[in-house]
């Protein structure tokens, strides 16, 4: 069994998951172990964490992803289905006016090119975006920040590998410095 990599799995640190489910980091990993959850996919692993430690929701996936990412069951930013990149920015900018360069083409044209298709925008709030490939998807989240400040928080899904993580995180730390020149000129 290799040794775990308990250097904040999941990206949460090890006190943080102690306040919130009483165990650190290694304690998850150990009594994982001895539950036999390094042979188990991902979902009969949050039942055992649900059914045993009977902790929220939400801190039953985190542990299940840290433990997986600490045994190497999972890389950092894979998903179930593919890798996942994030990016998010805080604009001086109305959120009308943030969802406008996102949701209208013309806008949109402005600063990104690239082809997508929006399957579902929710105003001022969100889009489910899929990308122009076809196999990937974008959820884009905005956040009101003040009158005239705007939290964009987006996350690229469904992708094939983490080279491919690295290239699309700085496409959208590229395309987002771009949208703030379009909305703060």
């Amino acid at each position: 069994m290799p040794t775990p990599k308990i250097n904040n799995p999941g990206g949460i640190s090890s006190e943080a998951v102690q306040a919130k489910t009483g165990k650190t980091w290694p304690e998850w990993i150990a009594a994982l172990d001895a539950e036999g959850c390094q042979k188990m996919t991902h979902k009969e692993i949050v039942a055992v964490v649900n059914s045993k430690f009977g902790i929220g929701a939400w801190w039953q996936q985190m542990v299940t992803v840290g433990y997986e990412q600490a045994r190497g069951l999972r890389a950092k930013h894979q998903k179930i289905d593919g890798f996942a990149a994030s990016a998010s920015k805080t604009f001086n900018a109305p959120v009308a006016a943030v969802f406008k360069a996102w949701n209208d083409s013309r806008t949109r044209k402005k600063w990104l090119t690239e082809s997508l298709t929006i399957r579902k925008a929710t105003p001022n709030k969100s889009l489910r975006i899929v990308w122009g490939d076809g196999s990937s998807s974008l959820s884009v989240n905005l956040y009101v920040k003040g009158d005239t400040k705007t939290q964009v928080a987006l996350e690229h899904e469904k992708l094939a590998n983490a080279k491919e993580v690295a290239k699309l995180k700085k496409f959208w730390g590229d395309k987002l410095n771009t949208l703030q020149a379009v909305l703060e000129k």
